[in-house]
């Protein structure tokens, strides 16, 4: 008998979300599938990792219904990745590392900020085939009815065909039911930022505190993008590596007086 590949799952928006046991339903289809993820939301912690403080680990019992080996960490996202590598999996090296499915885009800079990206990338960095799932659609209950074939499809893909060393691969879908998606673009991640500001508030004993708002500008109007593929009803995949050198910019540093 062929062995089951071995498939790694993490995710943000932590253990118990529904974006998680979608993940976790689908990937039980391909493999033998364990869960590290965190017990509790992480979303735009980014890389961050653990270095002054415990972490716990304990198992969970989240998806029992499926027979899933699972655990809730008290850590990041790129913790999670880190203590299942070395730790739970130990002498296992997993055949796929996939983490999602986040409620939520994570195009273009934004890959930065999240903890799904950089579950996905932590993976990347140790050297696993690693793809982040994200879903534009912020809500608890999102639906994920409609993009369920597409992730089995490019999990599959990547399991036949193997994702290139060092790479993640960041996937979003379109919030919109299954007949309208357009089909899959593989594509860049366009120039875009956070134009952010502080809403200054005064809590009931009179101390201020700030929340972060802002608006999403896109510099780029290019249709090679992931933004203009979500925008037109495409899914999107961006190769993501954490090489963040700007090597253009060699010539121009080389002039300087140093």
């Amino acid at each position: 008998m062929q062995k089951k590949p071995l498939i790694l799952i993490s995710n943000d928006d932590g253990i118990t979300a529904k974006g998680i046991r979608t993940l976790v339903e689908i990937m039980n289809e391909l493999g033998e599938v364990v869960v590290v993820a965190p017990d509790s939301p992480q979303s735009g912690m980014g890389h961050a990792i653990t270095v002054n403080n415990s972490l716990r680990l304990d198992k969970s019992f989240a998806f029992e219904d499926m027979g899933i080996e699972a655990y809730e960490c008290s850590g990041t996202p790129a913790d999670c990745v880190k203590l299942a590598k070395h730790h739970v999996l130990k002498d296992r090296k997993p055949d796929l590392v996939v983490s999602g499915i986040n409620h939520g885009s994570n195009i273009s800079v934004n890959v930065l900020y999240s903890g799904t990206m950089s579950a996905a990338i932590e993976a990347a960095i140790e050297g696993l085939p690693a793809i982040g799932f994200s879903l534009c659609d912020y809500a608890h209950n999102a639906d994920f009815s409609h993009i369920r074939h597409y992730v089995k499809k490019i999990a599959s893909e990547a399991l036949a065909n193997g994702i290139p060393k060092y790479v993640a691969l960041n996937v979003n879908f379109p919030s919109i039911v299954k007949g309208e998606i357009k089909g899959i673009k593989v594509c860049r991640q366009a120039r875009a930022r956070w134009q952010e500001n502080f809403d200054e508030r005064k809590d009931p004993y009179g101390r201020m505190y700030y929340w972060l708002v802002g608006d999403f500008i896109s510099e780029d109007d290019a249709h090679d993008t992931d933004i203009w593929a979500l925008d037109n009803n495409y899914i999107s995949i961006v190769p993501c590596k954490f090489d963040m050198t700007a090597y253009e910019s060699f010539p121009a540093i080389a002039q300087w007086d140093i």
